[in-house]
Parts: C-alpha cells; structure tokens; sequence
C-alpha cells in the first residue's frame, strides 16, 4: 500500500524523535507523549503507525527500537539512495552540512558549482564538480535526487538537464516553478514568499 504524503512526511519525524530514546534502557513511549513532543493529535498518531502495522501495547506503549525499525523498513529503500546538490554557495554548503549529520538511508554524492574555486574541492567529504559534468556524474554515480540551490535564473536550465539525465526528484529552492511531468516527484520552498507570508499573519494578530 502507498501510503500518503502527509503520513510519510510525520512517520520520518517519529523518527527523528525516537532515535533520541533508542539507547535508554527498555525504552517505550506512548502515543500521546509521541504527539505532545511533536505537536500532533495523538489519534493522528495513532492512526499513522496502525497504517504501518503498529498497534502498541496498552500498558507500556510502542517499543522505540522495534517502532524505529519498523518506519525504515516503510519509508527506507532497500539500497542507499544517492543525491546531488547543484550550487555549493551558502545555502548548498549548509543543506549539505545539515544532511550528512543526519542517521539517514541517503548520501549525497555529488556537488556542482560554476566557481572554478570550488570545483575539484571536497565539502564534508563530498566532490565538487563542474556544472558541465552533471548528466554523466548523475549516471555514473546512479544519482536520483537533486537539490537546487542555485540562482533562480538557471533553475529551469538545469532541471532540464536532471531530467534528461535520469533524475527522479527534485528539490527546488528557487523562486522559479518547475514544470516537471508528473513521474518527477517535485518539492518547492521558496523562502522569501514563506517569510512574506508568515510576516503578513504576524501583522495582521
């Protein structure tokens, strides 16, 4: 069964949360402390992890290493999945320092840059390419996600390029939107229409 996106999105935090647990002595949780520490509806919740096949116990909770193993072999692909960021400026460098701190099924594999000082280096251990390289690094190194985290203005150029290079999902961090078809799996985060938003709420209280 496929599950929902929003189901997805919420169970990787459960995630997140319960590998803080994993190392204490016979550790469980119950649902409802799972939905306060993340700000849920615990019938929420609970309703994500019967999804999985977690039913719980009544006295004692969900057992955090059997619940944590359960999510990765739901939401975790059989293999490690390998990713690219496209633009190693500010934002690329910290998305990449964010991302190989985190206990993930994912590695990024590949950077690309048009700044002749940064290509050739490595960040975090990970090499920097020449733009022009893209589609043969991408299959070489059997690349299926890329993030963009380049001026707007190459957005479309380069989502270009990734889809012909055999890219299955994008995230774009761009002000531009992507016409992708719809086998791309596509998220968008524009951060100044985010911020404008969440200053006009703020205004308006």
């Amino acid at each position: 069964m496929k599950l929902p996106k929003k189901t997805v999105q919420r169970l990787s935090r459960y995630r997140r949360l319960l590998l803080k647990y994993m190392y204490v002595s016979d550790p469980f949780i119950y649902s409802h402390d799972l939905a306060r520490l993340l700000n849920l509806n615990p019938v929420q919740v609970r309703r994500d992890l019967m999804l999985i096949g977690s039913s719980g116990n009544h006295r004692k909770g969900y057992n955090v290493n059997e619940l944590n193993k359960l999510i990765g072999e739901t939401i975790d692909s059989e293999y490690q999945q390998n990713i690219a960021i496209i633009g190693i400026g500010r934002l690329g460098q910290a998305i990449l320092s964010y991302v190989s701190g985190q206990e993930i099924n994912l590695k990024i594999s590949a950077a690309f840059d048009i700044d002749p000082q940064k290509i050739g280096k490595k960040f975090n251990g990970v090499s920097c390419y020449d733009i022009s390289q893209l589609s043969s690094v991408i299959k070489e190194k059997n690349i299926e996600i890329g993030i963009l985290a380049i001026p707007s203005e190459f957005a479309i150029s380069i989502a270009a390029i990734l889809l012909d290079s055999g890219i299955k999902s994008m995230i774009n961090f761009t002000s531009v939107h992507l016409d992708l078809p719809k086998s791309i799996y596509l998220k968008e985060f524009d951060m100044i229409t985010t911020l404008e938003e969440m200053a006009y709420f703020v205004k308006c209280k």
